[in-house]
């Protein structure tokens, strides 16, 4: 049996570690949050659940498939929608795509679910990762391999310069910002989501009324880059600017929402992404996450983990 430590609570890491549970090996799971789930992140306001980080999911992988039958049919997931509006200055027009899944008790929740029966040590921040001629360590304490299951400048910072997960981890991430407003009523027109495309300061609008399924008359708008840059050191200080571009995408109430909230994404998406499913080096130092994939979503860090994982228990093995 391997003792493994994953650095990161998110779904990557999480399905990282149950593949090697599942082989007998002992994980531990370290994350600065209170609790797993990453950028699948939601809030609470008034006791109702609003998604914050990750808006939806896709489902195209058969492992990732069964996961989500399992969650459908203890309805922790459901189906959501396969049209979204895509908005220019110019215009509007829905589109179909792939059907989106949403959770009814937030995206957050399905990553809880399955972190359930791990070792998940919260709030358990992690300060160095070195290599050796032993292997791996954590913060002093050795393992036979260690997971990096976050956004590479973050993982970056744990290791030294030149260690060959350190030079592989390159992806500078894009920052944004997401703005939760809610009113008293609704008063714009059903459209699950908007696409904003050409505008400097949104790049996303979901209806959580909608995707929650209960109507509230809640939106939460993303930021792009740009817009997010201008603000990381106040975050609060961009619910003006964003509220006010919220404004020209939906028709919205003229009065002020009762509720204004902006969370900061410093690491929100990845730059470019890698063409590799994941990182594993000669010295037990791995990699994966959303960034490890074709495009950056719920599932690519959902297969990206799951990859890693089968191939720490064939080495280990």
């Amino acid at each position: 049996m391997a003792h493994v430590v994953v650095v990161g609570a998110g779904l990557s890491g999480v399905v990282c570690a149950r593949e090697l549970v599942a082989h007998g090996h002992e994980v531990v799971v370290r994350d600065t949050g209170r609790r797993p789930g990453g950028r699948m992140a939601l809030r609470r306001h008034d006791g109702r659940v609003v998604d914050i980080g990750a808006s939806y999911f896709t489902v195209r992988d058969d492992a990732f498939a069964a996961v989500v039958d399992d969650w459908e049919l203890r309805g922790l997931a459901r189906p959501w929608t396969d049209r979204f509006t895509a908005w220019t200055p110019t215009g509007r027009e829905v589109k179909a795509g792939p059907l989106r899944w949403a959770a009814p008790e937030g995206l957050r929740s399905l990553v809880e679910d399955l972190a359930g029966r791990l070792d998940v040590r919260s709030a358990d921040p992690v300060g160095r990762v070195e290599v050796g001629p032993d292997g791996p360590s954590v913060d002093g304490e050795r393992a036979d391999a260690v997971v990096l299951a976050m956004p590479d400048p973050q993982a970056r910072r744990l290791l030294d310069p030149g260690t060959p997960a350190h030079d592989v981890l390159d992806d500078p991430y894009e920052p944004a910002l997401a703005l939760t407003a809610g009113w008293d009523e609704r008063t714009w027109p059903d459209e699950d989501g908007i696409f904003v495309g050409d505008h400097a300061d949104l790049a996303w609008v979901a209806d959580d009324g909608l995707r929650r399924g209960d109507h509230a008359p809640v939106l939460v708008a993303h930021s792009t880059a740009d817009r997010a840059r201008q603000h990381l050191d106040d975050p609060a200080s961009a619910g003006g600017p964003m509220l006010a571009a919220l404004r020209e995408v939906v028709d919205v109430p003229d009065a002020e929402p009762t509720l204004v909230h902006v969370q900061r994404w410093t690491f929100s998406r990845p730059a470019h992404g890698h063409d590799a499913t994941f990182h594993l080096g000669d010295d037990g130092v791995g990699a994966c996450g959303d960034a490890w994939g074709p495009t950056s979503s719920v599932e690519t860090a959902y297969v990206s983990g799951r990859a890693l994982g089968l191939a720490l228990v064939a080495r280990l093995a």
